[in-house]
C-alpha cells in the first residue's frame, strides 16, 4: 500500500509539472507527416506544426471539436474516422450532411487524418470533429440557429467550438449563448470576418478567441477584419478538404479560425486540467508579436505558434514586467483577462487605445476582501473589494487616444498575491445632436450644403433632423458609416408629404438618395440602423446633405432698356441669366465727366459674358467680354456726364450662381483718376502740365507707390531738361532698358550714381535719403559737417548726414512731427514730385 501511494504520488507530480510546461515528452511524439499532399500545406509551417507535433509528447487525450456551420462530408476519406455524432438544426431528422464545402473545408484543417497515405494532415491529430449543421446550403444562416449550434455542441460534450461565420449584429441572445459556454468551460473560437471592416460577432464577444488573417509574409490580410476585439491571427490561404472527397485551396478568416481551434485542441491534449480560459491565454501569450509591440488591432497578440503553446510554460500573470506607466502593457478596449497583483509593492498598469471619444466600462473581480485600488490617468479613482463589485463597471470619461489604468493594493502592507479578472468594454460619445430620437424633437440645421457626423450611442436610437429650406433648388443626401455593424437607413420627408426611404446597400453600405427638387418648407431627414440592436454600436455615420438652391433673380423683370435696373454707384447688384434668350439691362448716370468703372464678379468659369454699353440715346459705345474660364469681366471708360445703360448677356444660361455686378465713377484730375483730394495734388498736377511726370496709362498715378531709382532719374531728367549723356557701365543696364537714356544723362550731370558693386539697381525703390541726394545734386549741394544733426534719427555717422543738414537748413526739406526724417524708409512718388515741384519753383 505504502508502495503504490508514492506511485501515485510521482503520477501526480509528473501531471502537475506537465501541466505548468515543465515536463515535455517526445519520446512517444506525433509523427511528422507523411500525407501525399503535406506539401501543399505550407501554411502549417508559418504556424510550426511539425515541432508542436514533436512536443506534444504521447498525450492523446481526445477533444471533440464542433464545427458549427453548413454541416460535413461524413464519407470524406480524409474525415471519415475522425468524426463523432452531430445534429443537423435545418432538418432535425437528417444527418449534418455538408450541401456547402465550407464546413468541409474547416473540418479538415482541424483533424484530416494524418499519415493515412491519403490527402492532408490535420493539425490535430487528437481531435474529433462534431459536425453541426446550422447554415444554409448558400451559407448564410441567423443567429437563432447559430445560438442552438453552440448550445448542442456545449450540451453534448464538446470542448471547444468553431465558428468560421459571422454576424454584424450585437444580441443580448447571443451574448448569453457565449455565457452559457464560458460558465460551462467550453472554449470558443471564431472567425473576425473578411470585409476589411470591423470584427464580427460571435467573435467580438470578449470571452471568445477572435481570428483573423495573414499572408505568407506575416502581414495582416487587407480583407480580414480589425479592431479591438481581435486576439489572434493564423495564415489566410490553406489547402484543405472539399466536397466530393476532393481537396482545395481556401482563403479567409474562416480558414484562419479552425487553425486556432486546432492548436487549442492540442494544448488541451497535452494538458487537459486547464480551463478554457487558461487554454486561449496560453495561445495568446505564446503567439509571434507582429507589427506594433503589443496588442494592436490589426494583428491581435500576434500569429498562432503552435510548438510554442505546447512548450512554454504557461504564466498566470502574462502582462508582467507592468509595475511601471512607461511598462503598461496593452489591453484591448473589448477584452476578458485575468491576471494577479504579487504584493503591496507591485502594480499592474494598462493602456487602454480608444478609437473614439466615450467611455470605457471595467468590471473587476476579485475575491479578496482587502481590495484592488483602480486609478485611471484622469485622476478618477475606484476600488473593488469582492466578487459583488464586479457586477457594475467602472466607467470612465476618455477622449480619443490612449488611456492609462493602475491597479494596485489596498492593503499596502500586503506580501501575498490578488488574483483578479479584469473586463474590458467601450461605449462610444453622445452626438451633440441629441435628443432628436423623435420627429418632434429633431434637430434644426441650416438650409445649406453641410456634412456631420453622428452616432448611435443607447439602444434603438434614432437621429431625426430638419432643414429649413428658404429657396427652391435640388437637393441629394448621402450617408456613410464607418462600420460594418450599421445598416444605414434614409428616411427623407416634406412636412405634409409622403416619406420616401433609402435603403439599398447592406451593412456598411453607402446609402445616397436620388437627386430631389425641394422647396421651399421644413425637410425631415431620419437616419437610423436597419439592425435591431440592443447595444450603442461603437462607430460613426457622416451625413451629407448637398443642396442647391434655385437662385431668383431680384432685379427681373429687367429684359428690356425701359426696364433696366438703376445701379447706384459703387453699390453690388447680383442677377441670373436663366435662359439663352435673358439679357439684365442696368441704367447708371455720371454725376459728372470721368472715369466709369465697370466690374463684373463671380461669373461661371464654363460662362462668357458679355457686356455692351450704350449712351442715354441708346447708341453703342463698346462692347466688351470677359476672357474664357476667367470669372471676372472688368471696364474702364471715360465718359462724360449723363446717362448710359449696360446691357449682359451670356453664351449660356446659368441658375447655378449669381454674378455680381458694381460700378464706379472716379474724377479725373490731370488725367488721374487717384489724386483726387490727394496733399500732393497740386503737385502732381503741376509737372504733369509741364511733361515732367506721367502715370501708368491706365488713369492711374499711384502717388503712394515707391518710386524706383530708373524713375527717379527719369524725372529728374525731364525736369531738367538735361541733354549731354554718358556711356553707362553698370552690369544691370544696357542700351534695352527703357530709362537706359534718362539714367545716361542723369549720371553725366552728377545727379545720380552707382553701387560700388558697379550696378546701379535701376528697379530698386528710392529711399528718402537718396531722394533728398538726388535733388541736392540738381542744385549742385554738397553738403556741410558744422551743426548739429536737425533730425532725432540721424547722428553725425549717417553717410547723409551733411545732405540733409544743409537740405534742412535752407528749408528744402523738413522730417515728421516727432522730429525724425526715417533716411533708409522707401520714398513714394508723391513725396518725389513734391520735392521736385518745390526745386522748380524756387
Amino acid at each position: 500500500m505504502k508502495l503504490m501511494r508514492h506511485l501515485w504520488l510521482i503520477v501526480l507530480t509528473i501531471l502537475a509539472l506537465e501541466l505548468t510546461g515543465m515536463v515535455t515528452n517526445v519520446e512517444a511524439a506525433y509523427p511528422v507527416s507523411t500525407d501525399p499532399m503535406r506539401v501543399k500545406q505550407t501554411y502549417l509551417d508559418m504556424i510550426h506544426i511539425d515541432q508542436a507535433w514533436a512536443a506534444a509528447g504521447d498525450s492523446r487525450t481526445p477533444i471533440v471539436v464542433a464545427v458549427v456551420d453548413t454541416g460535413v462530408d461524413l464519407t470524406h476519406p480524409d474525415l471519415v474516422g475522425n468524426l463523432v455524432e452531430g445534429a443537423n438544426l435545418l432538418q432535425p431528422s437528417k444527418k449534418p450532411y455538408d450541401d456547402n464545402g465550407h464546413g468541409t473545408n474547416v473540418a479538415g484543417i482541424i483533424a484530416a487524418s494524418i499519415n493515412n497515405d491519403k490527402g492532408i494532415a490535420g493539425i490535430a491529430p487528437n481531435a474529433k470533429i462534431m459536425p453541426i449543421k446550422a447554415l444554409e446550403a448558400d451559407g448564410t444562416g441567423g443567429e437563432a440557429k447559430l445560438g442552438e449550434g453552440i448550445k448542442y455542441a456545449v450540451d453534448h460534450g464538446a470542448r471547444i467550438v468553431v465558428l468560421s461565420l459571422g454576424l454584424n449584429k450585437y444580441s443580448d441572445y447571443m451574448q448569453g449563448i457565449v455565457q452559457y459556454a464560458e460558465d460551462r468551460n467550453v472554449l470558443l473560437v471564431a472567425a473576425v470576418g473578411n470585409e476589411g471592416s470591423s470584427v464580427k460577432y460571435p467573435a467580438a464577444y470578449p470571452s471568445v478567441l477572435a481570428v483573423g488573417g495573414v499572408t505568407p509574409s506575416k502581414k495582416a490580410d487587407q480583407r480580414s477584419n480589425f479592431g479591438p476585439e481581435l486576439d489572434l491571427v493564423a495564415p489566410w490561404d490553406v489547402y484543405t478538404t472539399a466536397l466530393g472527397g476532393g481537396y482545395q485551396y481556401q482563403d479567409g478568416s474562416s480558414m484562419s479560425a479552425p487553425q486556432v481551434a486546432a492548436a487549442a485542441a492540442l494544448v488541451w491534449g497535452k494538458y487537459p486540467g486547464m480551463t478554457a480560459y487558461q487554454v486561449r491565454s496560453q495561445l495568446e501569450q505564446t503567439a509571434e508579436d507582429l507589427d506594433t509591440a503589443g496588442w494592436d488591432p490589426t494583428t491581435g497578440y500576434g500569429l498562432l505558434q503552435v510548438d510554442l503553446a505546447l512548450t512554454q510554460p504557461y504564466n498566470e500573470d502574462r502582462f508582467e514586467p507592468n509595475n511601471q506607466k512607461n511598462q503598461a502593457a496593452k489591453l484591448p478596449i473589448h477584452t476578458a483577462v485575468k491576471a494577479s497583483i504579487a504584493s503591496a509593492q507591485d502594480d499592474d498598469w494598462f493602456a487602454i487605445d480608444a478609437a473614439y471619444d466615450g467611455f470605457i466600462e471595467l468590471w473587476l473581480h476579485t475575491s479578496d476582501s482587502s481590495g484592488i485600488r483602480v486609478k485611471f490617468d484622469s485622476g478618477e479613482t475606484f476600488t473593488a473589494a469582492n466578487s459583488s463589485d464586479a457586477n457594475q463597471p467602472f466607467k470612465i470619461a476618455v477622449t480619443k487616444g490612449r488611456t492609462y489604468v493602475q491597479l494596485q493594493s489596498v492593503d499596502r502592507t500586503r506580501t501575498t498575491a490578488i488574483p483578479y479578472s479584469l473586463v474590458t468594454d467601450f461605449v462610444i460619445y453622445k452626438d451633440p445632436f441629441e435628443d432628436n430620437d423623435k420627429q418632434y424633437k429633431a434637430f434644426s440645421l441650416p438650409g445649406r450644403s453641410q456634412t456631420i457626423r453622428g452616432t448611435f450611442d443607447k439602444k434603438d436610437d434614432l437621429d431625426w433632423f430638419v432643414l429649413n429650406l428658404d429657396h427652391s433648388g435640388t437637393m441629394r443626401v448621402k450617408l456613410s458609416v464607418d462600420t460594418g455593424r450599421i445598416d444605414p437607413m434614409l428616411l427623407i420627408q416634406k412636412e405634409g408629404e409622403k416619406a420616401i426611404s433609402i435603403d439599398q446597400g447592406g451593412d456598411g453600405a453607402l446609402e445616397v438618395s436620388p437627386l430631389m427638387d425641394v422647396f421651399p418648407g421644413q425637410y425631415y431627414i431620419r437616419v437610423s440602423n436597419m439592425k435591431d440592436y440592443s447595444e450603442p454600436i461603437t462607430g460613426e455615420y457622416t451625413l451629407e446633405i448637398e443642396y442647391t438652391p434655385k437662385l431668383i433673380d431680384p432685379n427681373e423683370p429687367n429684359d428690356k432698356s425701359y426696364q433696366a435696373t438703376f445701379a447706384a454707384m459703387n453699390s453690388v447688384y447680383e442677377g441670373l441669366l436663366n435662359t439663352n434668350d435673358d439679357v439684365d439691362w442696368f441704367e447708371f448716370r455720371m454725376a459728372k465727366g470721368g472715369l466709369a468703372q465697370v466690374r463684373l464678379t463671380n461669373i461661371p468659369t464654363s460662362r462668357i459674358m458679355y457686356a455692351t454699353l450704350y449712351d442715354s440715346s441708346l447708341k453703342e459705345q463698346n462692347f466688351y467680354r470677359n476672357e474664357a474660364g476667367s470669372d471676372q469681366l472688368f471696364i474702364e471708360k471715360t465718359l462724360d456726364a449723363g446717362t448710359y445703360y449696360i446691357k449682359l448677356q451670356a453664351n449660356q444660361w446659368f441658375m447655378s450662381q449669381m454674378y455680381r455686378l458694381k460700378i464706379s465713377s472716379y474724377t479725373l484730375v490731370s488725367g488721374f483718376a487717384d489724386i483726387e483730394g490727394h496733399w500732393a495734388q497740386a503737385a502732381i498736377s503741376q509737372l504733369t502740365e509741364q511733361g515732367v511726370i506721367s502715370g501708368y496709362g491706365n488713369y492711374r498715378f499711384a502717388p503712394n507707390q515707391p518710386i524706383t531709382r530708373a524713375e527717379a532719374a527719369t524725372v529728374l531728367t525731364r525736369a531738367l531738361k538735361l541733354s549731354k549723356r554718358k556711356e553707362l557701365t553698370f552690369s544691370d543696364m544696357n542700351t534695352s532698358h527703357w530709362a537706359y537714356e534718362f539714367v545716361a544723362k542723369a549720371v553725366q550731370a552728377g545727379i545720380v550714381s552707382g553701387y560700388p558693386n558697379g550696378t546701379f539697381g535701376p528697379d530698386r525703390t528710392l529711399t528718402r535719403m537718396e531722394m533728398t541726394q538726388m535733388l541736392a545734386s540738381s542744385m549742385n549741394m554738397t553738403g556741410k559737417r558744422r551743426g548739429n544733426s536737425p533730425f532725432t534719427d540721424v547722428d553725425d555717422s549717417y553717410w547723409g548726414v551733411g545732405i540733409l543738414k544743409q537740405m534742412s537748413s535752407d528749408g528744402w526739406i523738413a522730417g515728421y512731427e516727432d522730429g525724425t526724417f526715417h533716411p533708409d524708409e522707401q520714398a513714394t512718388r508723391a513725396e518725389f514730385v513734391t520735392m521736385l515741384a518745390k526745386v522748380m519753383n524756387r
